[in-house]
């Protein structure tokens, strides 16, 4: 097999992997991929995040993210506060619901990501993720016709 097929194909399986997983684990709480990403970037975060910012860590457009924070909203997994008019621009903030939920969630995730990775030493770890880090950089410059 060449270099792309096995890339490609490879990049592929990963990634429906992890949709597949993040579909099956959520599933339970009624939750789609958009709203466990953001309930576990919440969790994550050191302080509270805003819409706009969720877009860009979980490299979703502004529709997904707003729709995601509106549905967790409804169902009392978080609270949009702040001075802003804009809602976008509001911090969004965890409630004991989402608190909980999200701690569920953060944990799978570790669990999983210890599983995937099994066999691999810390070093091997760190030089993968560099190597996708420069790849996806890469492939973004490509795109981006630089």
């Amino acid at each position: 097999m060449d270099r792309f097929s096995r890339f490609t194909i490879l990049i592929n399986r990963i990634v429906r992997n992890v949709h597949r997983i993040k579909a099956e684990e959520m599933s339970r709480f009624g939750l789609k991929g958009t709203h466990v990403s953001c309930l576990y970037y919440l969790h994550r975060a050191e302080k509270p995040l805003t819409a706009s910012e969720l877009t860009v860590i979980c490299d979703e457009d502004k529709a997904a993210i707003s729709r995601a924070v509106d549905y967790l909203s409804r169902e009392g997994y978080v609270v949009c506060e702040g001075a802003s008019p804009k809602k976008y621009k509001s911090p969004v903030l965890l409630t004991e619901k989402g608190e909980e939920v999200s701690k569920a969630i953060a944990s799978r995730v570790d669990s999983i990501i210890e599983a995937a990775s099994e066999g691999l030493t810390d070093e091997e770890r760190e030089v993968f993720n560099k190597s996708l880090d420069l790849i996806s950089g890469n492939l973004q410059k490509i795109c981006d016709g630089k």
